[in-house]
């Protein structure tokens, strides 16, 4: 046995996805499609998309708020995740990326499932706020500009109920959290974010080196 998580070269990441990863291939894709974008990188890692999809089962969640849709690669882990009757409202503001997936969501018959707003954000959750959606979500997933996580964070707690999960993306940022003469603007308000959420009594926390590292945050 391990007492720390272990690191993951090529090929141990390959063995992890070859008996690990369950990917539908509708999934694989959309994944291959965003691979053709300029800023792939962006896209969440599979075994992060399963993952998610996992813990929506677990609670049996029907509503999901997603900030930063990209090529829609997570939201449609989560859509396919998600009962008949389960939504999620995205958030993007580029038409271009989004674009991409909107096809691979009709394909695998969940584009009925996602609402998309193309709009900043922090308009759609303030929205939301505003027409009394307090505590309805069961989920959220927060992958975007890191500059605003701290406000991402608080208008979702807002609308997530108690028990409720959100899942923040890129608290690692590719190990440049540690780099002491890293003093990049993304890369020092994830440092803050993260020493945020360190001591806030409002949830339960739990930070895991999957992907680029994500923070699981459940809602007391």
């Amino acid at each position: 046995m391990a007492n720390r998580s272990i690191g993951l070269n090529a090929d141990l990441y390959h063995y992890l996805l070859t008996y690990g990863l369950r990917e539908p291939e509708i999934l694989q894709q959309l994944r291959i499609a965003t691979e053709e974008e300029e800023l792939s990188v962006m896209r969440s890692a599979p075994e992060q998309g399963q993952f998610m999809a996992l813990l929506l089962r677990l609670m049996g969640a029907k509503r999901v708020l997603e900030i930063g849709t990209y090529t829609g690669y997570a939201t449609l882990w989560m859509a396919l995740a998600l009962p008949d009757h389960g939504r999620i409202i995205s958030c993007d503001v580029s038409e271009q990326w989004t674009t991409v997936g909107q096809s691979h969501w009709a394909a695998a018959g969940v584009a009925d499932k996602i609402d998309l707003y193309l709009q900043p954000a922090l308009e759609t959750l303030q929205t939301l706020l505003n027409k009394g959606e307090y505590e309805t979500f069961d989920f959220a997933f927060i992958d975007a500009d890191k500059i605003n996580y701290p406000a991402y964070f608080e208008a979702c707690l807002k609308l997530l109920r108690p028990g409720g999960l959100i899942v923040v993306d890129n608290v690692l940022w590719d190990g440049s959290v540690i780099d002491a003469d890293n003093h990049e603007e993304s890369t020092e308000a994830i440092r803050a974010f993260n020493q945020q959420l360190r001591t806030d009594t409002r949830i339960e926390l739990n930070m895991l080196p999957i992907a680029d590292g994500i923070t699981l945050a459940m809602k007391c």
